[in-house]
């Protein structure tokens, strides 16, 4: 299925909508990615969740962009799901190894946010920052390539 067929798909289905989407909401969205990543690495000494938790809202609000920059909008229950698994599909192959770290945080911020006994280590929470950093600055350069002329990633 090629991705029009697919974001159709979803879109018929109720997992995602057409919506038009400012520059102004992508910019932010990027902007305070970049602030996510800087307050994780900040915090790094006080506490491991939040540092966790802001390297995975960093990616979060990048593939969101990436979605609203289709204009597209997460619409169903399961928008962190739904919006890691589209932003996948956009971004391509040369995406999957970091989509997939995206998606085991996913699952371990929700382990550890409902599950308070689960630990996290410091190692798992330095990965975090590396993969969100990873994450924003490839996926600066895919916009780039696909003629996104943007001033956003400042």
């Amino acid at each position: 299925m090629n991705l029009e067929d697919y974001l159709n798909n979803l879109i018929e289905r109720g997992f995602l909508k057409k919506e038009e989407v400012g520059i102004d909401q992508v910019s932010a969205l990027l902007k305070t990615a970049s602030k996510n990543i800087k307050a994780a690495e900040k915090n790094l000494d006080i506490d491991e969740e939040t540092c966790y938790t802001m390297a995975y809202n960093s990616m979060i609000k990048v593939a969101r962009a990436v979605l609203f920059l289709h204009n597209l909008r997460p619409a169903n229950g399961q928008q962190h799901k739904t919006t890691i698994e589209v932003a996948g599909k956009i971004l391509g192959k040369e995406f999957n190894d970091l989509i997939k770290r995206f998606d085991q945080m996913r699952k371990k911020r929700n382990v550890f946010t409902y599950e308070p006994l689960i630990p996290l280590s410091e190692q798992e929470t330095i990965q975090s920052i590396e993969t969100a950093k990873s994450f924003y600055i490839k996926v600066k350069g895919f916009l780039s390539e696909k003629k996104f002329q943007l001033n956003i990633f400042k």
